[in-house]
């Protein structure tokens, strides 16, 4: 499934068909492909609960879980299904937008076997860790019997949904990250990162910067991140598709030597390790920063006069290559569906509605999150919503999007990663070493 919907992805790209996913754990919306009631039995794991069918012409109800929508997205979301399902009834349960908070009370429902969710939102890197652990329903049999096509969407998303030969989630929303860059500064966007480093360090300084680069340096997930994107972009990765720990590689340890060359550079502020996504930003948009790697979000406020004073001067692209590829890392939202739900048949129509056409435009145009629903970064109405929807350099930044590494241990895997690179880059052990550890140390996390 994968490899067909990656070979399609990148086709469709290359033949100007847009795709994108920004998103975050505040405006969670829907998205996907609406279609007829559907026939699909219950997948194999569902509970004796699960198969109970309501009395004739009772209403069911489900539940949906997700983070705080401060917009008016997910009513008329909810609306929009209701009025297709009048036998449907959806009760959204909002969730705090702290993304360790929601996590830890998922967990805390779903390892208590409750049936009180049926729809559940979750971030990108949690379906390996809830599917493991036995919370959700595959989703292959539904996929299968409702002519679901997974070419459609964004490859980085499925794949984020997929784990040990079954679909658990499917992607909503999506993000990944971007090269931002004065567009009065830079005459030619670089396309590796040995551009990008020999570009910011010779115009830092211009146009009344402080800085050639900025980008999340601090110990914290945002580290793990650009790990991640530089191992890949250079040919390497953390774990294997087969499960096989695969840090310690000589394409890793140019990722990683490149990360550090990088974030010891003249280019960069001296206290880069103290930088997240907000030092980053405000960096950007006080003009202090002629290129940054940021998430999506970052454009919107670039270019609002508010708060903004580079407004008209920004430019995006997608992160720059190594020796293999372009990498950015994966970030969004998925929907999948609990394995104690009362009522499954009832919440694949609701997830299939907030994965189709019609629920991610709805979520696209009153929410601007970014679909996964590759058609419609063609529709007028998506593009007029937010112009990062009708922009080919954005599309091409998130068509270079990898998943984080799948796998259940993942929070623990980032916090070893964290560690060991803030150690390498400060100096105090040599790259060589920081991969030899995280070798040990992710091949215990794993086996546990």
């Amino acid at each position: 499934m994968r490899t067909k919907a990656g070979k399609l992805s990148m086709a469709l790209i290359l033949t100007g068909v847009l795709l994108a996913g920004c998103g975050n754990s505040g405006n969670n919306a829907g998205s996907g492909s609406a279609s007829g009631e559907s026939s699909a039995a219950p997948s194999a794991g569902a509970s004796a609960a699960a198969t109970a069918a309501p009395a004739a012409g009772e209403k069911v109800k489900i539940v949906f879980s997700q983070g705080a929508d401060q917009t008016d997205g997910t009513k008329k979301l909810v609306e929009a299904f209701e009025a297709q399902h009048p036998d449907i009834d959806v009760e959204v349960r909002e969730f705090p937008n702290d993304s360790s908070q929601m996590h830890d009370q998922l967990l805390t429902i779903l390892s208590g076997q409750s049936s009180e969710i049926d729809v559940v939102n979750l971030d990108v890197t949690w379906p390996a860790e809830f599917a493991q652990a036995g919370f959700l329903l595959p989703l292959d049999r539904y996929i299968e019997q409702d002519g679901i096509d997974t070419n459609e969407y964004l490859k980085g998303g499925i794949e984020a949904g997929y784990y040990n030969g079954q679909q658990w989630a499917f992607p909503r929303y999506n993000n990944a990250g971007l090269l931002y860059y004065r567009t009065d500064l830079v005459k030619k966007v670089p396309t590796t990162w040995d551009e990008l480093l020999k570009q910011a360090e010779e115009l830092k300084g211009k146009g009344g910067t402080k800085y050639g680069f900025v980008t999340q340096g601090k110990q914290y997930e945002g580290l793990a991140v650009g790990f991640t994107e530089l191992v890949n972009a250079y040919g390497g990765q953390i774990i294997d598709d087969q499960g096989n720990v695969v840090v310690n590689s000589p394409e890793a340890l140019k990722g990683l030597k490149k990360l550090i060359e990088i974030q010891t550079s003249k280019a960069v502020p001296s206290n880069l390790n103290t930088f997240t996504e907000k030092e980053t930003l405000t960096a950007f948009i006080e003009g202090d920063a002629v290129f940054a790697r940021h998430w999506p979000a970052l454009y919107a406020q670039a270019n609002d006069a508010k708060v903004s004073k580079v407004v008209g001067k920004v430019g995006i692209a997608p992160l720059p290559a190594g020796d293999a590829r372009s990498a950015a890392a994966l970030g969004g939202w998925l929907g999948a569906i609990s394995k104690y739900s009362k009522h499954p048949k009832e919440a694949w129509e609701f997830l299939k509605f907030l994965i189709s056409e019609q629920g991610e435009k709805i979520v696209a145009i009153n929410n601007t999150q970014t679909p996964t629903y590759l058609k419609l970064f063609d529709d007028p109405e998506v593009q007029k919503a937010s112009p990062l929807f009708a922009s080919r350099d954005f599309v091409n930044g998130l068509g270079s999007a990898v998943p984080r590494t799948i796998t259940p241990q993942y929070a623990k895997i980032s916090g070893l990663i964290q560690v060991e690179v803030s150690k390498a880059i400060a100096g105090q052990q040599t790259a060589e070493q920081a991969l030899a550890n995280l070798e040990t140390q992710i091949k215990a996390a794993v086996s546990q």
